[in-house]
C-alpha cells in the first residue's frame, strides 16, 4: 500500500469583458471629432500631391499599410458579421482609407450590398460614396476604377492601368481592389502565377498602398473543379506570404449558418444541387437585414449583403482592429500556491480594448488582506504608476503606439492561516465600460494524504 499526495487546487481568473462603444454614434457624421489620430482634423485638405509615392503619402490618415510582417489577412464567409466590429474602427477606416476599386458586373456585388447596410444605418456609420471624394465621415472609394477587370481586356492590362493611375488621377489612393469576373474558371497555373507576380510586382513599387487579392467567384464545378484549384493556390500564396486576400468564393460557399455548399455545386447564383441556399436561408430567416432585398449581379441579395460586410471587415482590419482575435487583458499571479513570508508577482496585462487607442485608460488595484505590498515595486511598460496610497495601486495611459500594457507589481504573503485571496483590478476606459481582473492564489493550503489501494481483477 502506497501513500499518494491528492491536491486539490482551483485558480479562479475572472472573465473580462471586453470595453465596448468606442464612439458614440451622432446624427451627422461630418461632427465626428477624429482629430485625436495623430492630431490630425477632419478639416485638412486631401494630401500634397508630389511625383514621389514614398513621400507623397505623409498624411498619418494614409500611412496604415498593412506590413506583410503582421501575418495575412484572410477576409472569408468568417468576416461578415459587423455587429462584432467596433464602431471606432469604422470610423478609422472611412479616416484612413482611401480605395480604389476595378471591376465589371460580378465585383458590383460588395458595392451592391454597401448601398443596402447604408440604407439599413441611419446614423450613417457606413457612409461612402463612389466617386472618390474625400469626405469627413464617408470612406472614399474611385468606382471602377481603373476600368476593367482582373482578366479584362486580357490578364495583364489592369496591372498597367493602376500604377498608370496611381502616378497620376489615383496618386492620393492607398487601397487598391480588383476584382475578376469568371476568368479563373478557365485560368491555368502560368495564368494565376503571373496575377500573383503582378500585385507583388505592385506592392514592391508602392509600398504606401496596400493591394488586395481576391478570388475568383464560383461557378458549380466544385470541390474539385478547376476554379477550386486555381483559387486555392491564389489563397495558398497570400497565406504563405502574408498578403491581403478578400476570398470572394468562400463568402458564396456558405450561408450564415455556416453550412457548406461548394461540395454541393455551389454557383455564383447560390444555386446547388439541392436548390438554392440563400433562397431557403433567407425563407427560413423571414425579415433578416441580410435578405434585404437589392440588385445583386448574377447572385441573390443575400450574397451581395453578405459580402459588403465583408468588405467593412476587411476595412477595419486594414485601419488597425485586430479582428477581436486578442485575448480580453488579464491578470496573472506567479505562482498560484504560495505560504506566508514568500514574494509574489502580480501581472496585469491590459490590451483589446474597444476604447479609442488614444484614450486615457486607468488601472486601480487594491492589494487585499492577507498580502502586503512591497515598496516601490510597481513598474508598467508605458504610462505612469503611483503607489503612494498602498495599498491602492494607480496606473493610467493610453494604449498607443503600444497595444500592450504590462503593469506589474511584488507582494509579501502576510497570511498564516490557509486560505484563498482573490486579488481584482478595475480598468476604466472614461466614457466607456469598466473592466474587471482578477486571480485567485491559494495560501498554505492543507494537504491530506490520503490512503490508495490496489486491487487486483
Amino acid at each position: 500500500m502506497k501513500a499518494r499526495v491528492l491536491w486539490g487546487l482551483v485558480v479562479g481568473l475572472a472573465v473580462v469583458a471586453i470595453l465596448g462603444g468606442a464612439v458614440v454614434a451622432s446624427a451627422s457624421y461630418a461632427h465626428r471629432d477624429m482629430g485625436a489620430v495623430a492630431g490630425v482634423t477632419q478639416d485638412e485638405s486631401v494630401l500634397n500631391q508630389a511625383p514621389d509615392r514614398t513621400s507623397r503619402l505623409a498624411d498619418d490618415r494614409s500611412v496604415a499599410v498593412h506590413s506583410q510582417a503582421q501575418g495575412p489577412i484572410i477576409i472569408d464567409h468568417t468576416c461578415t458579421d459587423v455587429s462584432t466590429i467596433p464602431e471606432y474602427w469604422i470610423d478609422q477606416a472611412k479616416v484612413q482609407h482611401r480605395v480604389s476599386y476595378g471591376h465589371t458586373s460580378h465585383g458590383s456585388q460588395l458595392v451592391t450590398g454597401m448601398g443596402v447596410l447604408n440604407d439599413q444605418t441611419p446614423s450613417g456609420l457606413y457612409d461612402f460614396n463612389t466617386n472618390g471624394a474625400v469626405t469627413p465621415g464617408v470612406l472614399s472609394i474611385a468606382d471602377t476604377t481603373p476600368s476593367g477587370d482582373l482578366g479584362n481586356p486580357d490578364r495583364t492590362t489592369w496591372a498597367a492601368r493602376t500604377r498608370t493611375y496611381l502616378n497620376g488621377a489615383g496618386s492620393d489612393r492607398n487601397v487598391v481592389v480588383w476584382s475578376w469576373c469568371g476568368q479563373v474558371s478557365n485560368a491555368s497555373t502560368a495564368h494565376v502565377q503571373t496575377y500573383l507576380d503582378l500585385m507583388n510586382g505592385l506592392e514592391q513599387d508602392y509600398p504606401n498602398v496596400t493591394f488586395v487579392y481576391m478570388t475568383g467567384h464560383l461557378d458549380g464545378s466544385g470541390v474539385a473543379g478547376d476554379l477550386n484549384v486555381r483559387n486555392n493556390q491564389i489563397r495558398d500564396y497570400c497565406t504563405a506570404n502574408n498578403k491581403v486576400l478578400f476570398d470572394f468564393a468562400d463568402i458564396e460557399s456558405y450561408d450564415p449558418d455556416g453550412d457548406y455548399y461548394l461540395d454541393r455545386g455551389a454557383d455564383d447564383a447560390c444555386n446547388y444541387d439541392g436548390g438554392n441556399w440563400a433562397d431557403e436561408w433567407c425563407g427560413a430567416h423571414t425579415g433578416d437585414p441580410l435578405c434585404q432585398t437589392c440588385s445583386c449581379a448574377h447572385s441573390r441579395p443575400l450574397n451581395c449583403n453578405l459580402k459588403a460586410r465583408a468588405f467593412w471587415w476587411m476595412m477595419a482590419r486594414l485601419a488597425g482592429w485586430d479582428g477581436g482575435t486578442q485575448a480580453a487583458s488579464q491578470k496573472s499571479a506567479s505562482e498560484p500556491i504560495a505560504h506566508h513570508g514568500e514574494v509574489l508577482t502580480y501581472t496585469i496585462s491590459v490590451h483589446s480594448l474597444s476604447a479609442p487607442p488614444e484614450a486615457t485608460v486607468y488601472l486601480t488595484d487594491v492589494v487585499p488582506a492577507g498580502l502586503s505590498y512591497v515598496s516601490d515595486s510597481l513598474t508598467a511598460t508605458a504610462g505612469i504608476v503611483t503607489d503612494t496610497a498602498a495599498p491602492t495601486l494607480y496606473w493610467s495611459g493610453v494604449l498607443t503606439p503600444a497595444p500592450v500594457v504590462s503593469v506589474s507589481y511584488a507582494v509579501t504573503v502576510t497570511a498564516i492561516d490557509p486560505r484563498a485571496i482573490t486579488n481584482t483590478a478595475t480598468v476604466v476606459a472614461p466614457g466607456h465600460d469598466i473592466a474587471t481582473h482578477s486571480a485567485m492564489v491559494l495560501v498554505s493550503p492543507l494537504v491530506r494524504h490520503l490512503p490508495m489501494g490496489m486491487k487486483r481483477y
